[in-house]
């Protein structure tokens, strides 16, 4: 697959500039708004430290929730999640325990302003941003997601919500009245502005009053929602319809249940890390259950074995990352997304199931061969990244759907 020539290096800074390794040219100077403790971050901060560049300044989400960011000229400005920090947690959400499922409206709303507000601080600062706040308000709504995509001939799984002019979902009658129509007996119903699996429930109809779904939701007695590491089924209608009624108000996106492929007898699919428009990294997750998430009972697959089976299926594998790589192209502001790829069963068919602002944290996992990553963790390639492309600039890729 042809690949854009390089992008031209970011200006440098004014500013007494940090030196690369050996006294080389000089690198970037990160700051970072995240959570200090967050491994994300001390992943990102050893890969810095690990270029030969001074350690990034942090700026914890409490404070920037508190104050706002201050940036100093020159900067480059990484946005890393405000995730598994239950202050920080409690502030965006509006809930006092981390493990409930609602107030993810509230949490898009609180977290897109703050990003906002971070964005207008390095523009005043002159420092440089990574991640474009109007892309992150898109990745983090599956809907408008979905529908950006697809306008991009991005094959997805078909949804009736998709983009501003979607079908509304204000409970479960909508919900059972989708069901009902051609294709789309199941169905995952999800939380527009969740992540990691919260809110999802993969729902089955098979006639009236026979419903069933496996999701990660737990529900109290007194209907509160809570997500749990195990995945459950629960198997009528009207505990469904209980759970699905709960989430509404935060806002739901329904797309088609796509069959997967199989490895190894269970159900698989791949996350693909693209960094400044190229696929570096990629893993193969599977699972017995419809949500492949590692930390829902996941288990990393074999990437190789994944390659072969698309391979002998008549799809080269440079197809399957290229879509991957258009995927992101319609996020070019976003140094760096997490794809989640949908193979069909056969292997013969792709589709982009989202695509993940914070998508990154696999640790341990190395380049793919010729992506130019070789020998470099997701945090590694996005520190070299960084200093290759300038920010805000399109890329554009030759890729095959």
């Amino acid at each position: 697959m042809s690949r854009s020539p390089s992008d031209p290096a970011p200006p440098a800074p004014p500013e007494a500039p940090a030196r690369g390794p050996a006294g080389g040219a000089a690198g970037p100077r990160f700051a970072v708004v995240g959570n200090p403790e967050n491994r994300r971050v001390t992943l990102f901060a050893a890969a810095v430290r690990a270029a030969g560049l001074p350690a990034p300044r942090v700026l914890p989400w409490r404070e920037v929730l508190d104050g706002g960011a201050a940036f100093r000229r020159g900067e480059t400005v990484r946005v890393d999640s405000p995730g598994e920090e239950p202050e920080v947690e409690r502030r965006l959400r509006g809930v006092a325990d981390p493990t409930r499922v609602e107030g993810t409206a509230r949490w898009y709303a609180r977290f897109t302003g703050a990003v906002r507000g971070v964005a207008a601080a390095a523009h005043t600062s002159g420092a440089r941003l990574l991640d474009d706040p109007a892309e992150l308000a898109v990745l983090f709504d599956k809907r408008l997601c979905h529908a950006v995509l697809e306008r991009a001939g991005v094959t997805v799984p078909p949804s009736p919500t998709s983009g501003p002019d979607g079908v509304p979902v204000r409970g479960w009658e909508d919900v059972r009245a989708l069901l009902g129509t051609a294709g789309l007996r199941r169905a995952f119903v999800k939380l527009a502005h969740g992540s990691s699996a919260s809110g999802v429930l993969a729902v089955e109809r098979s006639g009236p009053g026979r419903v069933q779904a496996a999701t990660s939701v737990e529900r109290a007695p007194d209907g509160a929602l809570f997500n749990s590491l195990r995945v459950r089924r629960y198997t009528s209608e009207a505990e469904v319809g209980a759970i699905v009624d709960a989430l509404a108000p935060d806002g739901l996106h329904v797309e088609r249940w796509l069959p997967k492929a199989s490895l190894g007898g269970r159900a698989a699919d791949l996350r693909v890390v693209v960094t400044g428009g190229r696929a570096t990294h990629a893993v193969v997750r599977t699972s017995r259950s419809p949500m492949t998430n590692l930390h829902l009972g996941g288990a990393r697959g074999d990437l190789a074995a994944a390659r072969a089976a698309a391979e002998a299926a008549g799809v080269p594998f440079a197809a399957v990352l290229g879509l991957c790589e258009r995927a992101a192209a319609c996020f070019p502001g976003t140094l760096c997304v997490g794809v989640d790829l949908l193979p069909g069963t056969g292997w013969r068919r792709f589709a982009v199931g989202e695509v993940n602002a914070f998508g990154d944290l696999l640790p341990g996992l190395t380049g793919l061969p010729g992506s130019g990553a070789e020998g470099l963790d997701t945090y590694g390639a996005q520190v070299a990244a960084a200093a290759l492309h300038a920010p805000h600039e399109e890329h554009h890729h030759d890729a095959v759907a």
